[in-house]
């Protein structure tokens, strides 16, 4: 499997907002773990529909989202990736966002069973 490619479609996905074809890559068993949350890991979603959820939730909060000068780096035997990027969109009140961040990606049989984000905080 080139989990390279993956990587770099997947985040092309993100950029259209093409919530099916993100969701493609995802195992059933899939874990997200969001930056924001009350817990040292942020907030953790589990499964794919609850995975399908937060993700319709930050197009809606962020409906020009997109991910930029996307670096993606992965070890084939650990099943392992990173994908470094900038977040840069504009939210519903009008706040520009923009933010470096990454995604440490799991894989098994190419699908994502895991997706932990981080972002630096812009003060």
């Amino acid at each position: 499997m080139d989990l390279l490619r993956r990587l770099k479609d997947l985040c092309d996905a993100f950029n259209a907002h093409d919530l099916d074809l993100i969701m493609s890559y995802f195992a059933e068993d899939c874990i997200l773990e969001m930056p924001r949350g009350r817990d040292p890991w942020g907030s953790r979603l589990e499964g794919k529909t609850k995975v399908r959820e937060a993700l319709v939730s930050r197009f809606q909060g962020l409906p020009d989202v997109t991910y930029n000068n996307a670096e993606h780096f992965v070890d084939e035997a650990s099943g392992t990736g990173i994908s470094r990027w900038t977040l840069m969109g504009t939210s519903v009140n009008g706040t520009k966002t923009e933010v470096q961040g990454c995604d440490l990606y799991t894989f098994r049989n190419g699908q994502v069973i895991r997706k932990d984000s981080y972002w630096k905080i812009v003060e």
